[in-house]
């Protein structure tokens, strides 16, 4: 087992040394490696085995009964990340993927002009500028605002929503970069104009507080596979007052009004649930409700707190060793992840994880420590990091 030191030396507002050894304890991944790519993949805990070995035996032992105790997991977990949003429940809902849900989010808009534009940044991850193309068929025209850098050029997005605009899709924090965006000004400049705002918060959710009702966001998805310490489940939420007003063309039998009747619906289901699917996979869900409740037990200030406490110490490391830093060093602008411009990037992550130091790489080196690790972890990390660059 890896000898690590407990967050004694971080900041108010963290876990105590007692409580992070117990956390840590959670996930035994940490035994093996120091882990720090939590940005693309959390770490999963120990009760996800026991969630298998449950399902094993429904699967083994099958009853048709089972799919009352699934519906309420399902509904369970998606009321527990609406609570992690800030959401009331039933504004939640859950599907395989974030592509998925965003397509039934923009089959429900009329791109006729003169608004017919999707306002969007070329910091965002692939997903939303090749969905938006697809809806080209229709009428939809993507605006992608250009940054000519890693962080946000905000006042040229602000520039690009007006009147002809419809949605305005941006994420909450860069995939590439880690550098946050500013939500308050976008929504307020978006609602002036009469737009939406979707945000992708992949990215952030389950690292990062994010209150949607005090933004006034329209539409938030994410996933559960990175932050979260989940897996193979992806997230929806869409403003109350705003959902009851939607009618998503791609939909499935599930978003209707009547679905678990089994009879033909005749309107929608209330909230989220309308942007449903087809007969769920209920597993992801359960899997991925182990790792969001040891989040909640935790609670996001003390999450944000000591991941800020992690990346800053990355950033000293870094600026010792004489390592270029990509992302933002303002706390207020950081997400969880601190990207490092090294030469041969890739190849030292090839080199580092055989060392059982992980990290991840997307242009740059991405060290995503997240609330289970320790600044011990992070040094051990930058000592290797050093290493390699010196070869």
């Amino acid at each position: 087992m890896l000898r690590v030191s407990g967050p004694d030396t971080l900041p108010a507002g963290c876990l105590d040394t007692a409580a992070h050894t117990t956390l840590r304890a959670e996930f035994p991944l940490l035994e093996t490696c120091v882990y720090l790519g939590n940005n693309s993949t959390g770490a999963s805990p120990r009760g996800v085995e026991r969630v298998l070995a449950d399902y094993w035996a429904t699967l083994r032992d099958w009853r048709d009964d089972v799919w009352q105790g699934w519906h309420v997991g399902l509904d369970r977990y998606a009321d527990s990340v609406a609570a992690l949003l800030g959401a009331p429940p039933g504004s939640v809902v859950t599907d395989a993927n974030l592509s998925t849900l965003l397509v039934r989010v923009l089959s429900c808009f009329d791109y006729r002009p003169p608004r017919d534009r999707i306002v969007t940044t070329d910091l965002e991850y692939p997903t939303v500028p090749f969905i938006g193309n697809a809806f080209r068929r229709y009428g939809a025209r993507l605006d992608v605002v250009g940054t000519g850098g890693p962080r946000f050029d905000e006042d040229a997005l602000e520039a690009r929503i007006d009147e002809r605009t419809l949605l305005v899709c941006v994420p909450h924090a860069s995939f590439s970069s880690g550098a946050t965006i500013d939500l308050a000004r976008l929504v307020a400049r978006a609602h002036a104009v009469g737009a939406l705002v979707v945000v992708d918060a992949f990215q952030t959710v389950g690292a990062v507080p994010l209150d949607v009702t005090a933004l006034g966001v329209d539409v938030v998805l994410g996933g559960a596979h990175k932050w979260l310490c989940g897996a193979g489940t992806a997230f929806l939420y869409v403003r109350p007052d705003l959902a009851e007003r939607l009618e998503p063309a791609a939909t499935g039998w599930q978003a209707g009004d009547r679905a678990l009747t089994f009879r033909v619906s005749s309107g929608w289901a209330a909230g989220a649930q309308r942007f449903a699917g087809g007969t769920p996979y209920p597993l992801t869900s359960l899997i991925s409700q182990v790792g969001l409740d040891l989040l909640a037990g935790v609670g996001i200030g003390a999450i944000r707190a000591h991941s800020l406490a992690l990346t800053q110490r990355v950033l000293d490391r870094a600026a010792a060793a004489g390592i270029a830093v990509v992302s933002p060093t303002d706390p207020q602008r950081r997400g969880g992840v601190v990207c490092l411009d090294v030469p041969d990037g890739e190849a030292v992550k090839r080199r580092l994880a055989a060392r059982n130091m992980i990290c991840t790489w997307r242009g740059w080196v991405r060290v995503g420590p997240h609330v289970y690790n320790t600044l011990d972890e992070v040094d051990a990390f930058m000592d290797a990091l050093a290493e390699e660059l010196d070869r």
